[in-house]
């Protein structure tokens, strides 16, 4: 009776794709790395500009109502004409600023709908604080 012969292959996993795939991976983010240096080694002067601030870090304006209907912007207290010209004032200086009316929890909605208005009389987009987490 004849035995089958020995079977060269072992029995553990066969790594050569993988180790192709991390080689190929390798290259590919050296290359994508050079790339990316020469982009920044470009001689480009940037203009200067004296007053302006990246989008991203321009704050909302904030405007809290009291319980009593009274209407604050940075602890100064408006009436409903002066903080009409502080949103338009707003939105003319930043077209892409926007308000966060955040309202006491014992106040009438109706004074959180006049800064509603006036925010879009101005279209000036705006947000809602409505809950505060503990």
């Amino acid at each position: 009776m004849r035995l089958p012969p020995e079977s060269t292959e072992s029995d553990d996993p066969n790594l050569t794709p993988v180790i192709d795939v991390v080689f190929l991976l390798l290259i590919f983010f050296l290359v994508a790395t050079r790339f990316d240096q020469e982009e920044r080694e470009l001689d480009v002067e940037l203009p200067e500009v004296a007053q302006a601030q990246p989008l991203a870090m321009t704050q909302g304006l904030i405007i809290n109502i009291g319980r009593d209907g009274k209407l604050k912007v940075v602890r100064q207290e408006y009436n409903e004409d002066q903080l009409a010209t502080i949103i338009r004032e707003a939105k003319k200086n930043n077209p892409h600023q926007t308000a966060l009316i955040r309202g006491d929890g014992e106040s009438a909605l109706k004074h959180a709908a006049r800064v509603m208005s006036l925010c879009n009389r101005a279209g000036m987009d705006y947000r809602i604080a409505a809950l505060q987490q503990k």
